[in-house]
Order: C-alpha cells, then sequence, then structure tokens
C-alpha cells in the first residue's frame, strides 16, 4: 500500500468537517484513486520517454493529416527535411501535441521520436514529446534545402529567390530571412 497516496489526497481534501467523516473519506478514497491512475500514466509515458530517439530540429509547419486525422509535423535537420506524426486529433494526448507543436513553429526543438507499427508491414515516426531549445535562426545550408522544398526542386528558382532577398552564402540566417526568400518565390 503506499499511503503517501492516501495523505496527499487527504491534504487535496482538506480537513475533515465534523460530523461528515464518512462522505470525507468517500472522497480521499476517490481522489488516492484518481492519483494513482495518474502516476500510473506518468510511469507509461516515463518509459516511453527513456526509450525514444532524440534529435535537434527546427519546427517548420504542423498540419493535420486528413487520412488519419493525425498532426503532421515538417521538420527540419542537417541531413534534410523529415516529417513525423502526433497521435490522432480528437484524443487529449494528440490535440495537446498538436497545440504543443503549433506553438513552437519557427523554432528548434529536442524531438522525442519512437515508431508505432501500423499494420503488420508499416511503422510511422510518431512524436512523444517536443522541447524547446531556441529562436529561429537557421544554417543557411539547412534555409538553402527549405527554400529548394519550396521550389519544388527548381534550383534556379530557390537560387533566384535567395539572391533576391540578398541573403548570405553562409553562416545563419533568420526565419525573417527566410520569409523574404519564401515571398520572392511566389
Amino acid at each position: 500500500m503506499d499511503y503517501s497516496l492516501v495523505t496527499a489526497a487527504a491534504q487535496a481534501a482538506g480537513p475533515c468537517p465534523p460530523g461528515e467523516e464518512a462522505a470525507w473519506g468517500r472522497r480521499v478514497q476517490a481522489l488516492a484513486v484518481d492519483l494513482h491512475m495518474i502516476a500510473t500514466q506518468v510511469a507509461q509515458d516515463t518509459a516511453r520517454l527513456e526509450s525514444t530517439a532524440k534529435f535537434t530540429a527546427f519546427l517548420e509547419k504542423v498540419e493535420i493529416e486528413e487520412s488519419s486525422r493525425r498532426g503532421l509535423l515538417k521538420l527540419r535537420t542537417a541531413d534534410g527535411a523529415e516529417e513525423i506524426r502526433t497521435e490522432q486529433q480528437e484524443t487529449d494526448r494528440g490535440a495537446q501535441m498538436i497545440e504543443r507543436a503549433r506553438s513552437l513553429v519557427g523554432r528548434w526543438v529536442l524531438v522525442y521520436r519512437y515508431n508505432e507499427t501500423v499494420g503488420r508491414q508499416r511503422s510511422v515516426r510518431m512524436v512523444a514529446h517536443l522541447m524547446d531549445v531556441g529562436e529561429g535562426v537557421l544554417a543557411v545550408n539547412i534555409a538553402k534545402g527549405v527554400l529548394l522544398d519550396e521550389a519544388e526542386k527548381d534550383a534556379d528558382r530557390a537560387r533566384a529567390a535567395w539572391e533576391t532577398a540578398g541573403l548570405r552564402d553562409a553562416g545563419t540566417v533568420t526565419v525573417e530571412e527566410l520569409d523574404k526568400a519564401r515571398a520572392a518565390l511566389r
């Protein structure tokens, strides 16, 4: 028996009003059970996080995937573009992760990723957690990759947009500077 849950539940319930011991006891019991369920979920979530792959990426965009109703995060790493999914939008955890991801668009994030098996032959990359690690500054090679993707792999269009925006060829660019080059593509 974990008496610390009962103690925490009794503290949450507050002092027992005189003559209401039975009702107060039921309230403490219900709170202790709720705390146990929360602790169990936290343990499961922690175990999932411990088994994830972790990497840093620039979060470009968040969309809702039509077929699965999952959030689809568009990430940019030093190795190129990557997509990763949330749980379904209709679930509490999915809705919370989509909201969190949307608040981090244009920032660098530490991504906690796991693979979820779908069917017998397929697995999808899923996000377990996102942690904000910084402002929207991109290495030039990553920013050029973003622009090339948006130019639908047309290197001449991407190069012209880059030059029109007056961006440098080494170091970093801000998200705002990259947005100028994106606007030049249109």
